[in-house]
């Protein structure tokens, strides 16, 4: 047995939560003894799930889990009649699902959003959530949204428009079977979404509570009016062992 091949059952046994999230596992020898193999390959399936981000080794206390059960970043089309049955994440396997907002700023737009259709400077909101599962943070999103977008509230809606709500105040949902974008009033045409795999940003890293490099998923929805201008961005980021599901209409 090859050090990959202990690296894709360890793995296995990390997505489905048998080695739950900071659990400690067997030492290099007690590796190598529990699949006849020597210490170095022992070493060597430790060093990739490290790559990975899926475990941190310490001299000390060993080698412990750094990652979470899986769960799914869904892209679709999400319309009415279907809304109630529609979302935008969950759990691969059984798992219980929280999100939470942790930050809602304000702030210019620099220079780098103007690859989004956002101009340098504008005046726009970011809202950042965390996605857990068992309570253990799985995904990172982070949307941002001219001002102006994020200040429109429904017609007769009186209070804090519900983009604004600061973290760790109950935002307003949109009633049963109706889409935020046009509950808010919002002109939505069409999303375009980029998924790439590269080293996740130091502060997601922190959100997640991974080691810092780790790479991951990281997907760019950027949703467009019928006009063409941006209405609002979202940058999801996950470790590379969840998954990205699509749901294409046509």
């Amino acid at each position: 047995m090859d050090a990959s091949t202990i690296a894709a059952q360890l793995r296995q046994k990390i997505i489905e939560g048998e080695y739950p999230h900071g659990s400690k596992l067997p030492t290099v020898r007690d590796l190598a003894a529990e699949h006849g193999v020597s210490q170095q390959t022992a070493s060597a399936a430790y060093t990739a799930l490290g790559a990975l981000g899926l475990v941190r080794t310490d001299a000390r206390s060993g080698t412990r889990v750094a990652a979470s059960k899986q769960s799914d970043a869904h892209l679709g089309t999400f319309t009415p009649p279907d809304l109630s049955v529609t979302q935008a994440w969950k759990p691969t396997a059984p798992g219980t699902a929280t999100e939470e907002t942790t930050l809602v700023r304000q702030l210019d737009a620099p220079a780098q959003m103007t690859a989004w259709g956002i101009t340098e400077g504008a005046t726009v909101v970011e809202r950042t959530r965390i996605r857990s599962v068992d309570g253990v943070p799985v995904q990172h999103k982070l949307t941002v949204m001219p001002y102006e977008i994020a200040a429109k509230v429904p017609e007769g809606y009186e209070g804090t428009p519900p983009m604004l709500t600061p973290a760790g105040e109950t935002s307003p949902k949109a009633p049963a079977g109706v889409r935020v974008a046009d509950w808010l009033g919002w002109d939505v045409a069409r999303t375009e979404s980029v998924i790439t795999a590269e080293p996740m940003d130091e502060t997601v890293c922190a959100a997640l509570g991974i080691p810092a490099g780790s790479p991951g998923f990281r997907i760019v929805g950027i949703t467009r009016s019928s006009q063409g201008e941006t209405v609002f961005v979202t940058i999801t980021s996950a470790q590379l062992h969840h998954r990205v599901t699509l749901d294409i209409i046509g």
